[in-house]
């Protein structure tokens, strides 16, 4: 069955989402406002510059959108969006749409100088898998709530988490070929109607 999946793309690498979609075979549409984002049956937040994605989401009126879609749909968050998904951010006051509750620590892993690739392990794609994981001033998962799934790791550092209907990851699947973390994300999250999430107060 092909899907309509939403690829935020006020801002980031949302064009490489939309090619990963293609080659699984369902439709990825541009998201950039309301309108759009209510004909998508799940959502991608790709990688970029979290306080830009947020600052243009107000300015557009998405923001609300978006927390209500994600206690009605499913969204897969990378790096950025992984951020803008969290309950906290650490040492900071900037609000984000809380569907995720887990605190992140931006740019843990070193500026963009410092980005590398390095072979993590998944939970749910075949046992525990090895992945291919590319980190670009990646978010630190800090802490992890009771209710989210901690499913993959680079070392003993959880790098991926599930919340219900929620996917939240540190790197960036969309810059190797590998698309099991897509596939997984359309089959755990689309096929099998999770419950979904409430907003973490």
């Amino acid at each position: 069955m092909s899907y309509k999946i939403g690829v935020l793309a006020l801002q980031g690498d949302f064009d490489l989402h939309c090619q990963v979609m293609n080659k699984l075979g369902h439709t990825p549409l541009l998201v950039k406002t309301v309108p759009e984002l209510k004909k998508c049956d799940a959502l991608i937040m790709p990688g970029g510059e979290s306080t830009t994605v947020r600052r243009l989401a107000n300015e557009l009126a998405l923001t609300e959108s978006l927390k209500e879609f994600g206690q009605n749909k499913p969204i897969m968050g990378t790096c950025a969006g992984l951020i803008l998904l969290a309950k906290k951010i650490q040492n900071s006051d900037e609000p984000t749409l809380g569907l995720l509750d887990i605190t992140v620590k931006r740019n843990a892993y070193g500026r963009q100088i410092n980005s590398f690739t390095r072979t993590g392990k998944l939970l749910g794609l075949d046992g525990m898998s090895e992945f291919e994981m590319v980190f670009i001033r990646a978010p630190l998962i800090s802490r992890v709530g009771s209710n989210v799934e901690q499913v993959g790791f680079l070392g003993e550092q959880v790098v991926v988490v599930r919340n219900q209907n929620i996917l939240g990851l540190s790197f960036h699947p969309e810059l190797t070929s590998d698309t099991r973390l897509h596939q997984y994300f359309l089959n755990k999250f689309l096929t099998t109607k999770p419950t979904q999430a409430k907003l973490v107060r």
